[in-house]
């Protein structure tokens, strides 16, 4: 029986296409939020084993529903990764052309990706966001005026749109690093990723970088650091890093031993 597998949908959306890159045969059930997709995955919602949600975009920076949702909610961990290179397309219905197009359909993420083309080629079109590149193709199929869409190659197999330009996204390194969430986290491989948060209840100068150095004292590489806002005090911030080892590597739980004896968590 094939794994059941949450995504951030709807249907045709770069999580749908990173979760088939994971695994092609999971039985794939789109949810609407991320937090939906995490309380499937904790709850086992119709025996979901696992989920897939965005984190970060090489363009646009960190997802912050995900990162809130892993700092303040528990029940899901991070299990592995997937980095989709992100490839957006001109969409339209069958026999439109470029130069009859009145209306462009777009999440804004993607019409943001995509803005030199757009200035370039429709500099006067009206233009109408979606909640999803998904939903944008939706609604130009529907729409009652000549439109196109910024959408992926999935969403115009489902929704039966001819494809009139690819790769028109402005920076070809776009991607997008999706988070497998499971119950667990993986175990030891040799070539591991471990991703934390901590805060501190005593603000003093060098407070972060003392805690910085107990890593960089062991030769642990910290591949990511950013903060968010504790949600409690204004200027209180949650910091993350993100560093190369597992969390069961004996230099890593060294490390963490003495983080946490420096921060309230």
């Amino acid at each position: 029986m094939s794994k059941k597998i949450a995504y951030l949908g709807p249907p045709g959306t770069f999580a749908e296409e990173a979760a088939l890159l994971y695994d092609k045969t999971a039985q794939l059930m789109p949810f609407p939020s991320v937090r939906a997709v995490a309380n499937a995955v904790a709850l086992a919602v119709s025996e979901v084993e696992e989920g897939v949600v965005p984190i970060e975009n090489s363009l646009e920076g960190s997802v912050t529903d995900t990162l809130d949702l892993l700092i303040h909610e528990s029940g899901v961990m991070i299990n592995r990764e997937i980095v989709l290179p992100i490839k957006h397309n001109l969409l339209a219905r069958p026999g439109t052309g470029v130069n009859d197009i009145k209306v462009l359909y777009s999440h804004p993420q993607p019409l943001g990706q995509c803005r030199s083309f757009v200035d370039l080629h429709f500099p006067k079109v009206s233009v109408v966001a979606a909640l999803s590149t998904a939903d944008a193709v939706e609604e130009m199929m529907l729409s009652d005026k000549p439109a196109a869409a910024i959408g992926t190659a999935r969403a115009a197999e489902i929704y039966g749109a001819a494809i009139l330009a690819t790769g028109i996204q402005d920076n070809v390194s776009n991607e997008t690093r999706f988070v497998i969430l499971a119950k667990d986290d993986h175990p030891q491989t040799g070539n591991d990723k471990t991703s934390l948060c901590f805060t501190f209840s005593d603000d003093h100068p060098g407070v972060l970088v003392e805690t910085l150095q107990v890593f960089s004292q062991r030769g642990i590489n910290l591949t990511k650091v950013e903060s968010r806002p504790s949600k409690q005090v204004l200027g209180k911030y949650i910091f993350l890093i993100d560093l190369q080892g597992h969390r069961d590597d004996a230099i890593i739980t060294e490390a963490f031993d003495e983080v946490r004896a420096r921060t309230s968590q």
